[in-house]
């Protein structure tokens, strides 16, 4: 005789939030932040050398997502000036480098 499962949806939202996937978003966060750190653009000419390298954070919540009902691991940049890095301006091409830690990161876990 054939094994049975009946999945319940209450099991499934608890295994999504649990302290354990909560961990390995983190995990997986603090990969792709050191990804990005390592290819980070440092302008040595400006103000604050090495702010935006510097300034990389990984964060993990029990209520991500788009409903809010699961863990997630989010990385960003703290510095003001992140967005003009990352998507460039009219002087300044874009650097991409969240987007290219994200893919360079997700190969390595």
């Amino acid at each position: 005789m054939a094994a049975r499962f009946r999945m319940k949806r209450k099991g499934v939202g608890e295994m999504l939030r649990m302290r354990g996937m909560r961990a390995e978003m983190l995990r997986r966060a603090e990969v792709i932040k050191g990804v990005a750190e390592a290819i980070s653009p440092v302008d040595e000419s400006g103000p604050h050398p090495g702010h935006y390298k510097a300034s990389w954070k990984a964060v993990s919540t029990s209520r991500g997502g788009r409903r809010r009902d699961r863990a997630a691991g989010y990385v960003r940049n703290t510095s003001y000036y992140a967005r003009w890095v990352e998507y460039g301006t009219e002087k300044v091409p874009a650097h991409h480098v969240l987007l290219r830690a994200a893919q360079i990161g997700g190969r390595n876990q």
